[in-house]
């Protein structure tokens, strides 16, 4: 009978093995929440900064990034960078008059260039015959002389004429010399009295979305989105997409406002597409131990730690560590962290002169008895599953365990 209790006690310690192993398993996987290790960054005052992959270099690796504490020479130092205004460079992703990326400077306007589909008024004075043939009675483009779609126009005694991609001078001088050998000191007179044939098209975050003519008048990116009613309340006035001849460039009106770039304020082409871009990705986010953690919509791209703070209800007093408050910005190549320690008199004094940008990552630690307390938390469950098991009673053995 020992014999039988020795071999029935053997599976039973190693149940309490398997029940050990998974204990240890389930402490290892305490701390796999994203963020959740944010305190290890006390002590090593760094971050590991991911690798950019280069096509024509070795392996990359790694590189740490120091965490600058948000103090108020750091503060003194971004208005310093700040004084003086930023316009924006050329590059691929920006619009500026002299890229030379087939942008037009805003200097001089090109004189109207006649296309098929515009309507003409020829006005030759002391012969009404030739003015109005049709009639005084009807408006002028309805009376008028329209260009045909291969560019060319009849008019009498002088014939077919190709008209296409010239001035109203131009072709008054073509008129005036055919003309001339039928009429002795002929005077006349070329206007446009419709614009028909170049378009340019304005879409997204406006009042009134759709096509606009192009006029003798300079139509530029503001006057294009004036006359599409205005900017949408949900529109980035930063974020203007001009797509034109299969390139793509981003006109920052807001710099215009504000810092006098005026060169983002460029003449628009006939085809162009003026795309107005919504605010959602002047998102930044607040995450850790807040009230309402989550994401919000910076208002023109303008908003402060202070604000942020705020808005998600400012940190819980009860979970949070307010001597640990990270700011993570990844915009660039090389990511920044920030640190504010909250616990200090003037933390909000820094907080609201410290400014945030498009896609930043607040986050509150959580407080120490905080982090222990979900440790314990996820331990219970598995320390009342091992005491009923050590406690199970065996009717084998008159219910004595074994």
């Amino acid at each position: 009978m020992k014999t039988q209790f020795t071999r029935l006690a053997k599976p039973r310690g190693h149940l309490r093995s398997i029940l050990l192993a998974t204990l240890c398993a389930s402490l290892g996987a305490c701390a796999i929440v994203p963020g959740d290790r944010a305190y290890s960054l006390r002590d090593q005052k760094s971050a590991v900064k991911l690798p950019v992959k280069q096509n024509d270099a070795a392996e990359p690796v790694p590189d740490n990034i120091a965490i600058k504490p948000i103090t108020a020479e750091l503060i003194i130092d971004q208005l310093k960078a700040t004084a003086q205004p930023q316009r924006p460079t050329a590059t691929n992703d920006n619009l500026t008059a002299n890229s030379g990326k087939g942008i037009k400077e805003n200097l001089a306007a090109p004189d109207y260039k006649i296309g098929p589909g515009d309507v003409l008024t020829i006005i030759v004075w002391d012969h009404p015959e030739l003015t109005t043939p049709a009639g005084q009675y009807r408006s002028a483009d309805q009376a008028g002389t329209v260009v045909n779609e291969d560019g060319t126009i009849f008019y009498p005694y002088v014939g077919t004429l190709n008209v296409a991609g010239k001035t109203t001078r131009q072709v008054r001088d073509m008129l005036a010399k055919g003309l001339a050998k039928y009429i002795e000191k002929v005077q006349l007179d070329v206007r446009m009295a419709a614009f028909r044939s170049k378009r340019v098209y304005v879409v997204g975050e406006v009042s009134k979305p759709g096509l606009l003519e192009v006029t003798d008048i300079p139509l530029t990116v503001l006057e294009a989105v004036n006359r599409a009613g205005g900017f949408a309340p949900e529109a980035d006035h930063s974020r203007v997409l001009l797509t034109r001849k299969g390139a793509t460039y981003r006109v920052d009106i807001q710099a215009m406002y504000e810092n006098g770039a005026t060169e983002q304020n460029a003449l628009l082409e006939p085809g162009d597409i003026l795309n107005v871009q919504d605010r959602s990705f002047n998102k930044i986010f607040v995450l850790g131990e807040v009230t309402k953690p989550g994401s919000m919509v910076m208002t023109k791209k303008r908003s402060t730690l202070a604000e942020a703070l705020a808005d998600a209800g400012y940190i819980t007093q009860d979970r949070s560590n307010p001597k640990w408050i990270y700011v993570m910005r990844g915009e660039s190549e090389t990511p920044q962290l920030f640190h504010l320690d909250g616990s200090s008199p003037d933390a909000m004094l820094l907080a609201d002169r410290f400014p945030l940008r498009p896609r930043d990552i607040v986050y509150v630690d959580a407080a120490d008895v905080v982090r222990w307390n979900r440790v314990v938390s996820n331990i219970l469950p598995t320390a009342q599953t091992l005491f009923q098991v050590s406690g199970t009673q065996y009717p084998l053995f008159g219910g004595r365990q074994p």
